[in-house]
């Protein structure tokens, strides 16, 4: 595929999920929740998590908030993948969403969508707007609920 034509695949997926998201919302109920904020953009992010019943693996992931089209996309596709994934594996998608933002490592096949985002690496200053749910969503996890709107996860400090 030419790379014109792949740019424009990015950015059709890109707008998709922004302008149509499938995982906006609260989960029912809250398990785990977080609020991520982007101080450098503006992007706010409420994300809320509902658990199994063993609490060891993720049912569902929603969020609120406003930002760029990056950051409402990364959020959308985040959500939609992490759905039946353990606790672990959603940890070990993370660490692999922020390497793949530093050009390091890509999705394998079955999760290939979220590749899409690759895309912004060549944007240094919009990989903080694809990244901020996923530190969100790490920080919900390890860490437990925070009140939504009294604690906040920054992605500021990122290289």
């Amino acid at each position: 595929m030419a790379l014109d034509n792949l740019r424009n695949l990015y950015q059709q997926v890109i707008l998709e999920h922004y302008k149509k998201p499938r995982h906006r919302g609260r989960t029912e109920p809250v398990h785990r929740a977080h609020r991520g904020h982007n101080p450098s953009c503006g992007d706010t992010i409420e994300l809320t998590v509902q658990l199994n019943d063993e609490q060891t693996a993720i049912e569902d992931v929603k969020f609120e908030g406003e930002g760029c089209a990056i950051a409402m996309s990364s959020a959308d596709l985040m959500a939609d993948a992490m759905r039946g994934k353990s606790i672990e594996d959603a940890l070990a998608m993370v660490q692999r969403f922020q390497s793949m933002m530093k050009g390091e490592a890509e999705f394998p096949r079955e999760l290939r969508k979220l590749n899409v985002m690759q895309g912004v690496a060549q944007f240094p200053v919009r990989i903080k707007c694809a990244t901020l749910t996923w530190h969100t969503l790490r920080a919900a996890l390890e860490h437990g609920t925070a009140p939504l709107g009294e604690e906040y996860v920054s992605n500021e400090e990122e290289d």
